[in-house]
């Protein structure tokens, strides 16, 4: 697979590379995009990280040209969880065991269900205008690679766009974003990542949520390595682009891009940070609520929440009047409103409440352990 580099070099040398055939209008990559590549291209992100992917593809669909060029986009990620634009992250997955583990949580653009990425797992991203989008198409080419690769490889697209292996594993996810005139569609394809750890991420935890955020479906799943060793990363990348421009009648190298170069694709920097920031992944959460119980020293306690954008909206426990004053729980949900609904937030709160409210050892005690309840299902 031929491959040209586009990253990390400064503006002058791009500038004066006999790539590009006049100056730097508003941005290195789309004038090479638009000078060389205009029929398609394949492109493919030397970044592993999911938010700076993330904004490699919003970045492609607001300021690439796809109403007669044809674009693919190749991305890998360390391990991350990616929820879909309509998801609510405390219902998907289990945030106290990503924290535990570094993993990160983003929320994309495109509708769909939740998905685990590390680097055993190739993203595909098919960016066509909207009057060209054909998510079948698309599949037909990443099964089509796969059977150029394995003839004899069982693997088929199903009506929900998802790719089977044997009829039965999942092996592939997909999702979509329409604009006014361009789309993208995207879809994960699993070769050999870590089964164990995407199984544990999306367990939630957070009992009795109710909610009428999108919901995963969940599917048994399989990796194409278990199904044949040779079945790597590189060979399934190189045989999709190569399917791909068969399909779409063009021909050229794979151009790697980073996304953390600025120079390259001017605003991407900002496009990241608003994929990262806790108002986007967090606060845009349709609103739900939460009621459940739990038992601290014997009693059983009672917690009714809503939350709204991220924010406790309501905070309300039940808990008996021989273990815990009234005031006391009444002080503390009060606290707990207006706040957001995560664990840093309430330790500020709970620490501040303790700090003031003149408790005795025994009081103190039993704050803590309705804080350490409460954290336990955010």
């Amino acid at each position: 697979m031929s491959v040209r580099t586009l990253w990390r070099a400064p503006v002058r040398t791009l500038l004066e590379s006999s790539l590009f055939l006049r100056p730097l209008c508003t941005s290195a990559l789309k004038t090479y995009l638009e000078d060389v590549c205009k029929t398609g291209v394949v492109l493919k992100s030397a970044s592993t990280d999911v938010f700076q992917n993330l904004a490699l593809e919003d970045w492609i669909h607001e300021q690439v040209d796809v109403q007669e060029r044809s674009v693919l986009l190749l991305w890998r990620n360390s391990s991350a969880v990616v929820i879909g634009r309509h998801q609510n992250p405390w219902q998907e997955c289990n945030l106290n065991f990503m924290r535990s583990k570094g993993i990160p949580l983003a929320r994309r653009r495109s509708g769909g269900g939740t998905v685990f990425h590390d680097l055993g797992n190739i993203n595909l991203t098919f960016f066509t205008s909207k009057k060209k989008y054909d998510r079948h198409r698309n599949l037909g080419v990443v099964t089509g690679a796969l059977k150029d690769l394995r003839p004899n490889l069982d693997v088929s697209a199903t009506e929900r766009f998802d790719i089977v292996l044997n009829g039965v594993y999942k092996i592939s996810g997909t999702a979509a974003k329409l604009g006014r005139t361009a789309a993208y569609h995207h879809c994960t394809l699993l070769c050999s990542s870590d089964r164990s750890l995407l199984s544990s991420t999306l367990q939630s935890t957070c009992k009795g949520i109710r909610s009428n955020a999108t919901p995963s479906v969940p599917s048994p799943v399989r990796n194409l390595l278990d199904e044949d060793p040779s079945l790597d990363s590189s060979a399934i990348m190189e045989a999709v682009a190569s399917r791909y421009k068969a399909e779409f009648g063009f021909e050229g190298p794979v151009i790697t891009v980073d996304p953390s170069v600025e120079d390259l694709m001017p605003g991407i920097h900002k496009m990241t940070a608003e994929l990262k920031a806790w108002q986007w992944v967090y606060g845009r959460t349709p609103k739900f609520s939460i009621c459940t119980s739990f038992t601290t020293e014997g009693v059983n306690v009672g917690l009714d929440m809503d939350i709204k954008n991220g924010v406790v909206e309501k905070c309300a426990m039940d808990i008996p009047l021989h273990w815990l004053p009234p005031e006391v729980g009444r002080e503390l949900c009060s606290a707990l409103t207006g706040i957001r609904f995560c664990p840093s937030e309430v330790a500020v709160v709970v620490a501040a409440f303790m700090r003031t409210a003149s408790q005795s050892p025994d009081l103190a005690r039993k704050t803590q352990s309705l804080y350490d309840n409460v954290v336990a299902v955010m």
